[in-house]
């Protein structure tokens, strides 16, 4: 099970009184799984508010006039429930852009949809067999993406559950191109790497889990983007990335839909650029299932020890793939919708 990661304005606060160049252990929050008991604060948010947002806005814009009403349609016809708490609290002007998000705000109260956000392809991995690192009883991000489609291709699903449908699959496809969800070193895709981003040095979260923030996962997820994106409107990073990327937006859109090859470019990508390119090399694990970051002999903990710091040479490197990956998801979604209601 992946772990949490928390709002940058959290981090802040956690590490605001941290002393430079040491890595200082405190610890709050808890992601366990103990028996059949869950508890899920927070949970991993692939591209955070701004990126899923922006994915699907960017998609929006190229989407053809029946996508886009059939889209709108079906989300009105299965509005998502007014009581549910939302973590993204700007994300309700456009519909598409609010439906991003909302797979993440149920998983507390659906647990059995958390796996459906990523792939744990091992680090490692010399072979493109994607659909063998997907468990058949959890399920992940490519096998959820294949039923969504086929639940928004019945003409006879019920509304509501049609409406669930595609809002998972404008999630999904945002997931899929964020690079850490799509490997694994036993490290719950980087989440058991704790980080120091810039000034912010990683915080002991939980004792039990040993699971710390920064951590290299949260940083892919949101502060990578957010300090790319620094004093702009989500509106203007989709139009910033959609005019950045037109030529290859074009040319992503007449490529055909195969949801294993875009899985392992962003497992390539977490290979050459999030674990390649960090100052210091982190090796190979054997591969071994974990549960937290306290399994394999403690890996968060060893990791820590590298003393992973992510700072100007390494955000200009993540920064453009990282853009990249969203417009390429913005584009890919709207090919998927498109040809979902020609």
């Amino acid at each position: 099970m992946r772990s949490d990661t928390v709002a940058p304005s959290t981090l802040t606060l956690l590490c605001r009184n941290s002393l430079p160049g040491q890595f200082i252990r405190t610890g709050i929050i808890a992601c366990v799984l103990v028996c059949a008991v869950i508890s899920l604060p927070a949970p991993a948010r692939a591209w955070g508010c701004e990126g899923h947002q922006a994915v699907a806005l960017l998609a929006e814009k190229h989407l053809t006039p029946h996508a886009l009403a059939m889209a709108k349609q079906i989300l009105a016809e299965g509005p998502i429930d007014p009581s549910l708490s939302r973590y993204c609290k700007e994300g309700g002007i456009d519909p598409i852009a609010d439906a991003s998000t909302w797979p993440d705000d149920i998983r507390s109260s659906r647990p059995e949809t958390a796996p459906w956000h990523y792939i744990d392809i091992p680090l490692g991995t010399s072979h493109r067999d994607v659909e063998k690192f997907c468990d058949p009883k959890e399920s992940c991000v490519t096998r959820a993406i294949t039923n969504q489609l086929a639940i928004l291709r019945s003409l006879e699903t019920d509304p509501r559950k049609r409406a669930d449908a595609l809002r998972f699959l404008i999630h999904f496809v945002g997931d899929l191109h964020q690079p850490l969800h799509a490997v694994t070193n036993n490290d719950q895709g980087g989440n058991c790497v704790p980080v120091a981003f810039f000034d912010t040095l990683p915080q002991l979260r939980n004792p039990q889990t040993e699971s710390y923030a920064p951590n290299l996962h949260g940083v892919w997820d949101t502060n990578i983007l957010a300090k790319a994106t620094e004093g702009k409107t989500v509106d203007q990073v989709a139009d910033d990335l959609n005019q950045s990327f037109q030529s290859k937006i074009a040319r992503w859109q007449k490529g055909a839909v195969n949801v294993d090859a875009w899985t392992w470019e962003s497992y390539q990508l977490a290979v050459k650029k999030v674990y390649g390119k960090l100052p210091t090399r982190i090796p190979v694990e054997a591969p071994h299932w974990i549960m937290s970051c306290a399994d394999d002999n403690h890996v968060s903990a060893r990791m820590l020890k590298l003393s992973e710091r992510i700072e100007e040479q390494y955000q200009d490197i993540a920064a453009p793939t990282v853009r990249q990956r969203i417009a390429q998801a913005g584009a890919r979604l709207a090919l998927l919708l498109n040809q979902l209601w020609p």
